[in-house]
Order: C-alpha cells, then structure tokens, then sequence
C-alpha cells in the first residue's frame, strides 16, 4: 500500500502532489537555510518530529539549501525501526556534491553527511554521483577525514581526480568511474547483491541540466539511471527523501549572504525562468515519489 508523501514546506518550491501531506514551515526558512547553529537546529528537529506522522511516504524539503534536513529524518527512521550497529541502516546519497565538508560552526547542506556516517546505527553512507571537484585534490582539505578513515563513507564520483586519498590511506573510500552511468550500474549491481534496509536520499543537482534544473551546480546522471538504482533497492527501501527543488531568497544573515555567494547561490532567477524550471521539478518529484512507493517497505 502506498504511504502518503510529506511535504516539508519551508520555501514553497514543491508542487502539490497527490495525496500529499503538507507541513507548513516557512516561518524557519531564514534559521535552518543553507545552515544555522546546532541549538536552533536541535529546536527546527523537535518541531519537526512532532509534526511528522508515524508512518509516511517520500519526504519532499524542498531547495537543496535544506539537505541537512536529511539528518534529523534519517535518526528518526533508525528509532522508528529499531536500527542498532548489531542490526543497521545503510544510507544512499544521490548527490553532485559529497555533503562532508567542513563547517564548524553547526551544520549546514554540505556537511551534515558525516554526522549521520558516523551514527553507531549506520553501516556505510554512500554518496554517489559525485562530478564536484569538492572532492578534488585543490578541497581534500575541506573534507571530514574521520568517516572516510572509519569506512563508514564512500564516496562514487565520475571526471574527478582523487588520485590523492591513496597515498593517505583513503582509496578505498573512493570509487571512481569513467562515466556516471557506468558508476549508477555498479552502484545499482552492488545494492542488488548486498541486499540491506537503506535509507534513500536524492539532492536532484546530481542529474543532468537538460533534465532538471537547480541552482547548484549540476550533475550528470539521467533519469533512468536513478529509477534503476531504486530498483535495485527493492524490497530493502525503508524511508527516503528529495531534494533540490529551485527557489529564490535572500538572507538577511550576513555570514549566509558570503557563504551562500561564495557557491554561486547569490544569483537572481527571473520569474518567468524561476517558473519554468519549478514545473520541470514537479514533474520529476511526481515521477520519483511514484517509483520509490512501489519499492519502498510500509
């Protein structure tokens, strides 16, 4: 039986699905986006569990400034389904970018991965589709070491040079593939043969730009190349998440407004283009909120 999507609503990027449970939020919108301090994102999480139902479908959270989002829903599946290190959640990352970079500050969307690798509940994250050279020799520096080293992350990633985990005793932390759709069948190979409850979370920047568009840097997989990696999940999807939906705003925090800019996330879209790729997003929400029901456990 397919379980109800949920709608995180704090930007008001996501189209209305059917069925839908929508949970207005827009009053945290300046708070938890692109990042904020662990006490205000500590209070945005309580609100969040007390609203969220028992049982519930793909959550949808809008931009990808809000993929640390995924932390909060990702502890509350080990809880509800009782995952322990004796018996854990494997987590799979569809990204552009590694989500494990430094931010000492709290957390933010580029940082909150090592946070759930290193949960004692969690087996192995895999963030997959990497083509950011935030993994790059030029940022090794910028990445949290300790997970790699624990080998609790790997990292699957097409067109960068890692050349350099090696020799610090990280290569195997690191798939690297030729192109992004020789990676999403190996990745999709592996989950068949090594079957295991997984939590599933896609940030849509991982995909091409003629099929979707966002306003981080993009990706190169293609649709099909991701409905087979949920098909490879079979069975084993407990809970999920989505990602990268395409809204504007402006910070009236300062370190936000140089932050976000240092991204490329200062760029205004018009309104006829804003729209334009909104309902380019909501088609492939639906698309994907579909196909990950008719997989996903109840």
């Amino acid at each position: 039986m397919m379980t109800r999507p949920v709608v995180l609503d704090v930007d008001a990027s996501v189209g209305v699905l059917g069925d839908e449970l929508r949970l207005p939020l827009q009053h945290w919108q300046e708070t938890i986006r692109f990042g904020c301090g662990l006490s205000k994102f500590k209070r945005f999480a309580a609100t969040l569990q007390a609203q969220l139902p028992e049982k519930h479908g793909t959550v949808l959270m809008g931009s990808g400034d809000f993929h640390h989002l995924s932390w909060p829903l990702i502890e509350r599946s080990i809880a509800r389904h009782g995952f322990s290190k004796a018996h854990p959640l494997r987590v799979v990352v569809l990204d552009n970018h590694p989500d494990n970079m430094r931010f000492p500050w709290g957390v933010h969307c580029g940082s909150w991965v090592r946070r759930v690798a290193m949960h004692p509940a969690v087996s192995q994250v895999h963030v997959a589709g990497i083509t950011s050279q935030d993994i790059g020799r030029n940022h090794a520096w910028e990445n949290y070491l300790a997970p790699l080293r624990a080998g609790k992350l790997t990292y699957w990633s097409s067109g960068v040079k890692t050349d350099w985990a090696r020799p610090v005793g990280l290569g195997a932390a690191f798939r690297s593939f030729e192109s992004v759709a020789e990676l999403a069948v190996t990745l999709a190979r592996m989950l068949h043969e090594q079957p295991q409850a997984t939590y599933l979370s896609i940030d849509k920047d991982v995909f091409a730009p003629e099929l979707v568009r966002t306003n981080w840097d993009q990706g190169r997989m293609l649709e099909d190349d991701a409905m087979d990696i949920v098909d490879a999940l079979g069975g084993h999807l407990v809970d999920s998440d989505i990602t990268g939906d395409v809204s504007s705003w402006r910070y009236a925090t300062w370190w936000k407004r140089w932050m976000s800019a240092g991204d490329g996330q200062d760029i205004e879209i018009d309104a006829i283009t804003l729209a334009a790729w909104q309902a380019g997003q909501h088609g492939l929400n639906q698309r994907l909120v579909n196909h990950i029901a008719a997989h996903q456990k109840s």
